[in-house]
């Protein structure tokens, strides 16, 4: 039987032979998903300062604000759900943030980032993993995993909708037309969720997938033909639309408070 233990194999005791620092990159992951999931959480929790009304600005992490105690003005689609179940307050964000951070946990390019570092499945090439069995994704909670799909197109509809909000934040300091640098904070994340989505693998196979002859289908071999080109920077588009969503939330935030001033261009 094949393995490292197996007759005329020499037993290797390390669980690597590499001399270079292959620990560095699952162990910068773990950090900057950590530190997301720490501040997504804080600022799920906090339940205010989502929202700036001098200039149409609201938070990435609240919208579309769905709770009949969202702040005046932050509503798209107004009150769908109560503010407090079962007796205990609950923040908007949590009625909206189980999709767009569904869609993450399941991308595929996000699997492999944390299946490495937290599970170390394996951490890093040519080093061995601690699990003695392999499951892969057969069963729970792993299995759930293909429910990425449909999370995809949950996350295009969220895609929509931040779309829109960055329309609705050319708005002037007195109202009517206007343009702010909170504008163009919200319209580059949007683009980076579009970039994020479209080069999704999914997206490619939705776009391309099932088809036999590319000849019969030459609108669809065109639009998978640039996605294929997309999907090349997918973890790159993974990781700057990450730092996208908090920073545009950290940037309403920061407006909301005080702290800073959105500078309005004109």
């Amino acid at each position: 039987m094949a393995g490292v233990h197996a007759e005329h194999r020499a037993a290797i005791k390390e669980r690597t032979l590499r001399t270079d620092r292959w620990w560095l990159q699952p162990a910068i992951t773990v950090f900057v998903l950590v530190s997301f999931i720490i501040y997504a959480t804080f600022r799920a929790f906090e339940n205010k300062h989502y929202f700036v009304e001098k200039g149409e600005l609201v938070s990435p992490f609240y919208s579309p604000c769905l709770s009949d105690a969202c702040v005046p003005g932050s509503q798209l689609f107004g009150s769908l759900a109560p503010s407090a179940l079962m007796g205990f307050v609950i923040s908007p964000a949590l009625l909206i943030l189980i999709f767009p951070l569904g869609f993450r946990l399941t991308c595929y390019y996000y699997r492999k980032a944390y299946y490495r570092s937290f599970w170390q499945s394996p951490p890093a090439c040519a080093v061995a993993e601690p699990h003695k069995k392999y499951t892969g994704e057969t069963k729970q909670p792993l299995i759930l995993q293909n429910a990425h799909r449909w999370f995809f197109y949950a996350g295009l509809v969220f895609n929509v909708i931040l779309t829109y909000d960055a329309f609705l934040a050319f708005h002037g300091p007195d109202g009517g037309f206007g343009m702010s640098v909170g504008t163009l904070v919200l319209l580059t994340n949007a683009v980076l969720l579009w970039l994020y989505s479209l080069s999704c693998h999914t997206c490619r196979h939705t776009v391309g997938g099932r088809l036999r002859h590319f000849s019969k289908h030459p609108l669809r071999y065109k639009l998978w033909t640039h996605v294929s080109t997309l999907n090349h920077y997918h973890p790159t588009f993974a990781w700057i639309s990450l730092f996208g969503v908090a920073l545009t939330d950290l940037y309403v935030r920061l407006v909301s408070t005080g702290a800073i001033t959105n500078y309005f261009f004109f």
